[in-house]
């Protein structure tokens, strides 16, 4: 499985931005697609998942301002981001794992929030 992320750039604070994460593989062999991000000097960190049933989860920091969903018919995630703010400036990843336990990263897209 490959994963295609793309979608970010710069922005202003309040702004939105809509990253996809495009799937190699048919969707349906996917369990859980999640995004994590990592900002200059942090460590890598999660920032949201959606399950083969849709259920989602959100870090704290971005529940409210962020929605994840995924389009079974595209094999693709997407990750919907409003209210940017500063802090939010990360390169941001793309993740998945199979029901086999393979797991898979994307390159990553650069989110960059001016204030």
């Amino acid at each position: 499985v490959q994963l295609q992320a793309s979608g970010g750039g710069l922005v202003q604070a309040g702004g939105s931005l809509r990253l996809s994460c495009a799937a190699s593989a048919f969707i349906n062999s996917i369990n859980v697609m999640a995004w994590y991000r990592q900002a200059p000097g942090k460590q890598r960190e999660f920032v949201a998942q959606i399950r083969s049933d849709g259920a989602t989860n959100y870090a704290d920091p971005v529940k409210g301002r962020f929605t994840m969903s995924r389009d079974n018919a595209k094999n693709t995630a997407y990750l919907q981001m409003n209210s940017l703010k500063p802090e939010d400036t990360a390169v941001y990843y793309c993740y998945a794992n199979q029901y086999t336990g393979m797991y898979y990263w994307g390159k990553g897209t650069l989110v960059t929030v001016s204030s």
